[in-house]
């Protein structure tokens, strides 16, 4: 749920393949003037559609990261690990704005740095921006500061 330009509702689904690379997302945005989506699909090989147009600037890209969302930031740190061990890698994504699904390069830096039994922190970083982001165990999103966290199960 968002608020700037004007309230919308955002949905999505995301398939991935067993290595956690985007296969396809598909995202709907409902404002009270109507709604609009976006079906982005990745071809395995490394090139993008979106509503079945190709995409070429994002060729290349393994990954598709949704704007305002903690999960698709997931897929390049479990493909890598990121949350278990050391390291840091530099991404490609087929970055998708909201609430406009416009798809647009964005180079992004993924960065381990610190663990414990239970959790781990991450360092995002795409130009400007920066934020270190806390994974669970299994590589999932708890606390992305200023835009999302897990609310623990009652």
């Amino acid at each position: 749920v968002g608020t700037t330009p004007e309230p919308y509702w955002v949905s999505y689904e995301l398939d991935a393949d067993d290595g956690f690379v985007t296969r396809r997302l598909g995202v709907t945005v409902e404002t009270a003037s109507g709604s609009h989506s976006l079906d982005l699909r990745h071809d395995g090989a490394g090139l993008w559609t979106a509503d079945g147009d190709r995409v070429p600037e994002v060729d290349g890209a393994l990954d598709c990261d949704l704007g305002l969302c903690p999960l698709t930031n997931t897929m390049p740190v479990l493909r890598h690990g990121l949350h278990r061990a050391p390291g840091e890698r530099d991404f490609l994504m087929a970055w998708v704005s909201v609430p406009d699904l416009t798809v647009e390069t964005s180079s992004q830096t993924y960065a381990h740095l610190a663990r414990t039994d239970h959790s781990a922190r991450v360092r995002f970083t795409s130009g400007d921006f920066r934020s270190d982001l806390e994974f669970d165990a299994d590589g999932f999103v708890v606390d992305y500061p200023t835009l999302a966290v897990r609310l623990a199960a009652r």
